[in-house]
């Protein structure tokens, strides 16, 4: 190999306080696995010295707790964009020892090349599956924003993870669109598309070293579906199936993306077993366990993702039949999976969860109680405000009843009214398309909320003394939320403090 071995710790050294860096990846599969390691070590040791070291991180999406996990507890962290889900980097976030900034993925590489963050990035670490002495690589198995973050970084730092057995070449498409005034069309007409290269070309004067890898992703396994994951996801079906039959949807379907989590997971469960849904593509940002299943049984023909974010078995389970998901499966970075051009012109059909919704269809994706950050916004906002149809699903209540997932007014808005289509919980199916707030306030009640709040809901209402088109009762709007921070328990709401 043409470019020097190096150890974690040597690779360590060359990252700086206030370093602006890129990593790959796109949540875990292709993140940084060991050199984020020595970075930690280093952090706690100049920390314990008195001095000060933290780092500015620009990734596809998550990462995993060999990256975001041990530099969060390091508090090695200064500025953190686009997306994370790490419960230790969420407490640095939320205590401000981190600055984050949410950003629809679909934008940060390109705002990152527009120069919105500065000029370069200093140093970057890109996860590879092969290399050759000129440069050229086979990226993990997540692609993120890496063709950005190589063309922007000073140097490069590469991790060779020797778990993927320089199996990969021919699984990407690697394309990086042109900028504004000279990008033209991304020529994607249907998922299977290739329009780039199966390898990314580095400039091999940047490279600094070689760290060798031998990890596995460390996906987290999902907990087993249970009644109210399962029944949303029949009822998920039970709409395109319908919409199927109505003929709103061609009898050849139409690309679904799915979101992360055991909620959309559900859902990719369920399409396996809805017989009258023909097979079907994805055009998406992560393929989960379920879709890889669906590969197997016939259900998906095709998958164009930007990660495959499985747990190990599966993961061996791909690598070891690499000839027959190459040919049902391509992975690009995130500009090309979730950018709206193309989500527009496929006609995806966009399944995504919310933490709550409100009853005039408004989404909170991302802060609990409307102040504590979640994980982000991540791809949810590319496909929404672009999809053919766009449904958010979530449980009608958590925490025993003690929270509505359906609620007066959302804490905090990321999708608006104006983007969502239906509404789905384990109660059922709320269908907003061409109805005006309080018609949307009824059918949300009605159909989504769970029985032990309906009235609560439908008494809200009942509060506005000032009409309008929507009619909300302003100190009152956030009622469940103030009373769930008071008590414990939305159910314990007294609207009569409010008439």
């Amino acid at each position: 190999m043409k470019f020097p071995i190096l150890t974690p710790e040597e690779a360590a050294e060359l990252f700086f306080n206030d370093a602006k860096c890129g990593f790959s990846g796109f949540t875990a599969p292709g993140s940084p696995k060991v050199v984020t390691q020595a970075i930690a070590a280093k952090a706690e040791k100049l920390h314990a010295q008195g001095e000060p070291f933290k780092i500015n991180i620009i990734t596809g999406a998550s990462t995993s707790d060999n990256c975001d996990g041990v530099l969060a507890r390091a508090n090695a962290i200064g500025k953190r964009t686009p997306y994370q889900n790490h419960p230790d980097l969420r407490k640095r976030i939320n205590s401000h020892d981190a600055h984050y900034f949410d950003l629809h993925l679909s934008e940060a590489a390109q705002k990152l090349r527009y120069g919105f963050f500065g000029d370069k990035l200093d140093l970057a670490i890109i996860e590879v599956s092969d290399i050759q002495d000129d440069g050229t690589v086979v990226v993990g198995t997540g692609v993120g924003n890496v063709p950005t973050i190589a063309k922007m970084a000073d140097k490069i730092i590469i991790e060779l993870n020797e778990k993927l057995r320089h199996a990969l070449y021919g699984l990407h498409d690697i394309y990086l669109p042109l900028d504004p005034p000279h990008r033209t069309e991304i020529p994607i007409f249907k998922p299977s598309d290739r329009i780039g290269s199966p390898v990314l070309k580095l400039d091999p004067e940047k490279i600094v070293g070689v760290v060798m890898s031998d990890h596995y992703e460390g996906v987290k396994a999902f907990t087993p579906l249970d009644d109210t994951t399962k029944q949303i996801g029949a009822n998920v079906c039970k709409f395109l199936m319908s919409e199927l039959h109505a003929g709103r949807i061609p009898a050849s379907f139409l690309p679904l993306q799915s979101g992360v989590g055991n909620v959309a997971n559900a859902v990719l469960y369920g399409l396996a077993d809805a017989k009258e849904i023909p097979p079907f593509e994805m055009y998406t940002e992560v393929m989960q366990d379920a879709v890889i299943d669906l590969m197997k049984k016939g259900r998906c023909k095709f998958g164009s993702s930007c990660s495959l974010t499985v747990s190990n078995e599966v993961e061996d389970e791909v690598i070891d039949n690499i000839e027959f998901f190459k040919e049902h499966l391509v992975l690009r970075p995130s500009e090309i999976s979730n950018n709206p051009e193309v989500i527009r012109r496929l006609g995806v059909i966009a399944m995504n969860t919310a933490l709550e919704a409100d009853i005039f269809g408004n989404i909170n994706s991302t802060h609990v109680t409307g102040t504590r950050m979640m994980n982000g916004i991540g791809g949810s906002g590319d496909f929404t405000r672009n999809a053919y149809i766009s449904i958010f699903s979530c449980p009608s209540i958590t925490k025993e009843g003690k929270i509505s997932n359906i609620v007066p007014m959302v804490s905090h808005v990321d999708h608006t009214e104006h983007s969502v289509d239906i509404i789905v919980t384990d109660q059922g199916i709320a269908d907003l398309r061409g109805l005006d707030p309080v018609e949307r306030a009824h059918v949300i009640i009605d159909n989504c909320a769970h029985p032990i709040y309906r009235e609560l809901l439908r008494d809200y209402l009942k509060l506005s003394t000032h009409g309008g088109q929507t009619p909300h009762t302003l100190h009152a709007s956030l009622a469940f939320h103030t009373e769930f921070l008071a008590s414990g328990d939305m159910r314990n709401v007294d609207w009569s403090k409010f008439a």
